[in-house]
């Protein structure tokens, strides 16, 4: 096919266009085999996996759940540009990126047990990116070295179409920055790239959802940022703390992604899990905001900040319709504190410096029912309490009416998930794991609007890394204190009062639970009954 030209990213040189007798010239140069070939080291034996068979090491990408029905799913892109992009496979000629090229950045910190999988995912891509840079940082493990067994190019077959994935490993050493450090060193390299796709190094991508990421944001050039659809990976961990967290976890993400997805897809939070970003909308904030790069650490939550940003320059952040990626959770108490905490203080900070922002809304709406889940909670103890100390509790079947719509709500959550297990399930069903999940998000809820409002200087990104290293702890100190304040405060006062008033405080403490369970109550029946219009979470 003479006179079309290509437009391939190689080392040394920016983004720019290739003749069809230039690539046919590094076709030849470059093995044609499904291999993991260094640059500078002898050619590797194939490496399983890509040219459509499974790599012997990780889990089948094409057995996810999100596989199975790939083709009803995307019909309407199978007749998209994506698929005409290929030369005739006999001629050996590369694919044609008329789509836009793309630059993926990996910060890798103590990613050495994973990041290999991260990596294969990506070369495993139906439509993988044309440049992989791992930007190795602050690790203490051989993260570096596993990563640099990938360095180099590698052809890459799908469909009868070949790709050419140049892979760099960069460590950055200490970086005061942390992740943001990485990410933005990251973005020096491949900022001659149409896009930037952002993926962390526990990540493992669904085969095509990069190629669901692109086909989306050509689709329409008012979206400045894209996001995959987020799924924990239940096969993580082992042991029945780690399986109670890890299944929380996942329904706290469906529910996540399942609110986004009914907001005309309108995305809160570009995770930096996997989302693609736009060149032009990055470009567009560093001017406005006078950046020298597109991520700064004037906060903990470096996405969400990120993604205000996109939105104040004009351009919409969304969430994928099909894209999704599976995500390592925290399988220990410690961790899921740390992560949580810092999500939690990060967000409201934000909140506080923009209260009206459009993006912040949902993370408002989450704050306030938190709020009010709290309070429900702490005033039934201690109105039961009080109750049965006057011997004056009366049971009335009425009550069941929350507790019995929250187990709904939570089965349908489950329901929604797209690679639910009989785990999830269970979860869900049994109600009392799902009951003592939201206390702890309560405790967390607390302490990070402790934390912002009493101006606690605490550096949440080493926190979070030291529990993930093994370090830290659950924050169960903060409940004995919290638990143990509220009860003596409630048994002082309650001793110093006459009986009249006890019966008076009960019966409008009850009242006032009421009204306030049956706020709650609507509110969940409201997504209960709404439509999810065939997504899945």
């Amino acid at each position: 096919m003479p006179g079309i030209t290509l437009n391939l990213t190689w080392p040394g040189r920016h983004a720019g266009q290739t003749t069809t007798a230039e690539a046919a010239a590094v076709a030849a140069t470059v093995p044609v085999a499904p291999a993991v070939a260094a640059l500078g080291q002898p050619a590797q034996a194939p490496r399983a996996g890509y040219g459509g068979t499974t790599s012997p090491t990780h889990p089948p990408l094409s057995s996810s759940p999100d596989s199975a029905v790939l083709a009803s799913e995307s019909r309407a892109l199978t007749t998209s540009p994506l698929h005409a992009t290929a030369y005739p496979l006999a001629t050996r000629d590369l694919v044609v990126p008329e789509l836009g090229t793309v630059g993926c950045i990996i910060p890798a910190y103590n990613e050495g047990a994973t990041i290999a999988g991260t990596l294969d995912s990506l070369l495993e891509q139906s439509r993988p990116p044309e440049s992989i840079y791992v930007i190795v940082n602050n690790s203490t493990d051989d993260t570096f070295w596993q990563a640099k067994r990938y360095e180099g190019s590698h052809v890459t077959l799908h469909q009868d179409t070949e790709h050419v994935v140049e892979v760099h490993v960069v460590d950055i050493g200490k970086n005061s920055a942390k992740k943001v450090g990485a990410l933005n060193k990251g973005w020096e390299l491949a900022r001659e790239h149409d896009f930037i796709f952002g993926v962390d190094g526990d990540v493992r991508l669904d085969q095509r959802c990069l190629e669901y990421l692109r086909a989306e944001m050509m689709d329409d050039s008012r979206i400045g940022g894209i996001s995959a659809i987020y799924s924990i990976d239940a096969h993580q961990a082992s042991g029945p703390m780690a399986w109670f967290l890890l299944s929380a976890q996942r329904n706290q993400f469906a529910g996540f992604n399942m609110d986004n997805l009914l907001r005309n897809r309108n995305m809160a939070v570009l995770g930096g899990q996997a989302s693609l970003f736009r060149g032009r909308a990055l470009d567009a904030l560093m001017s406005r905001y006078h950046q020298s790069h597109p991520w700064t650490t004037d906060s903990e939550v470096e996405d969400s900040l990120l993604s205000l940003q996109v939105r104040d320059v004009g351009f919409s952040t969304k969430i994928s319709a099909l894209a999704r990626a599976y995500v390592g959770g925290m399988a220990t108490g410690a961790s899921l504190y740390a992560q949580q905490v810092k999500w939690t203080a990060g967000g409201i900070e934000l909140m506080r410096q923009r209260p009206f922002h459009p993006n912040l809304r949902l993370r408002w709406r989450e704050n306030i029912a938190m709020l009010f889940n709290i309070i429900v909670r702490i005033m039934f103890a201690l109105l039961l309490a009080g109750s049965l100390a006057m011997a004056a509790f009366a049971p009335h079947p009425i009550w069941l009416v929350p507790p019995i719509t929250a187990l709904a709500l939570n089965l349908r959550i489950t329901a929604a998930m797209k690679d639910r297990t009989w785990r999830d399930w269970l979860f869900a069903g049994l109600f009392f794991p799902t009951e003592a999940y939201m206390w702890m998000r309560g405790l967390y809820f607390v302490v990070s609007w402790w934390q912002v409002m009493n101006k606690v200087e605490k550096d949440n990104w080493s926190a979070q890394a030291k529990a993930e290293s093994g370090g830290g702890s659950a924050g169960w100190i903060w409940v004995v204190l919290g638990i143990g304040a509220i009860g003596g405060l409630a048994w002082f006062t309650w001793t110093n009062l006459s009986d009249a008033v006890r019966s008076d405080l009960l019966t409008w403490g009850w009242l006032s639970l009421a009204i306030l369970s049956i706020l709650l109550t609507l509110g969940m029946l409201k997504k209960l009954v709404r439509k999810h219009r065939g997504f899945h979470a």
